[in-house]
């Protein structure tokens, strides 16, 4: 089982209708804690999407990455399948 904190959040009184809300609907979870789980959840994996989309923004600038990925689809290009 998770460990779970009891913690107190001054949020506006739209978000708390709106947590109120979206409990029990289809798909939703069935409490106020799971909605915001939820929503930080997806919050925190749209940041990380982010932040991996940069990355590799980045890498494609770079020269010695780009070198890499040239010498490994080289190393590969008569393979059908990945090693094991």
């Amino acid at each position: 089982m998770a460990l779970k904190t009891k913690r107190t959040y001054n949020l506006h009184v739209t978000t708390i209708e709106r947590v109120r809300e979206l409990v029990g609907r289809p798909g939703a979870p069935d409490s106020q804690d799971g909605i915001v789980e939820m929503a930080v959840e997806r919050l925190y994996r749209e940041f990380q999407a982010e932040e991996e989309a940069a990355m590799w923004s980045a890498a494609r600038e770079d020269p010695e990455f780009y070198g890499e990925t040239r010498e490994i689809a080289r190393d590969y290009r008569d393979v059908e399948t990945w090693p094991k």
